[in-house]
């Protein structure tokens, strides 16, 4: 779940639907309980670790919870350990292939983006925006996970998944284009991983 988009979500509602609020309410106050929120959900995980799963290594906690943090793609937060790194690659790999492919027009649903922009789908002439059409998320974060994995294995598998939303992409043209039978090879050329 990328918490960075929904706090501006939320906050973008807020304004528009709360700006006349007293100032012990405002925006800023939202961003004060989400930061304490993030700091509470940490340490409770730290606690559940400690005291619902008594077995559970004492010495692994900070590690699990390392594992936890690190994970995120908008925490931006470096994977200091084995575990978080493949943690962290099997996160990025439910973003690829077509589980993500199905991910990403399901939340694009849910939030009413558009699939993708009629006159311009692959934004050769416009600026990339996955806020409002499904298929940019693809070029603004999909493709790149790839580049981003910290295992040889998670590498490997990023890249194949990575391909198969580029054949996605390349049979979407096709179709846009009259043609149901092919593929577009140029979006091919222009947007497969390099290996």
């Amino acid at each position: 779940m990328d918490l960075q988009h929904w706090q501006t979500q939320f906050e973008n509602w807020l304004k528009n639907h709360h700006q006349h609020q007293d100032a012990a309410h405002d925006v800023y106050h939202f961003r004060r309980v989400w930061a304490t929120a993030q700091k509470l959900a940490a340490e409770e995980t730290r606690r559940l670790l400690r005291e619902e799963f008594e077995q559970f290594p004492a010495e692994k906690i900070e590690a699990v919870c390392h594992a936890i943090a690190a994970h995120s793609f908008s925490a931006q937060i470096a994977p200091l350990t084995t575990e978080a790194k493949i943690v962290q690659d099997a996160d990025r790999l439910d973003a690829l292939g077509a589980i993500g492919l199905a991910r990403v027009f399901a939340v694009s649903g849910a939030l009413g983006v558009a699939l993708f922009d009629g006159e311009d789908p692959f934004a050769q002439y416009r600026p990339l925006d996955d806020k409002r059409y499904a298929l940019d998320h693809f070029q603004t974060k999909l493709l790149k996970l790839p580049q981003t994995m910290q295992t040889v294995r998670g590498k490997q598998l990023a890249q194949h998944n990575a391909q198969f939303l580029v054949e996605f992409m390349a049979k979407l043209s096709a179709e846009l284009a009259g043609e149901n039978e092919g593929v577009d090879h140029k979006v091919i050329d222009a947007f497969s991983p390099a290996g």
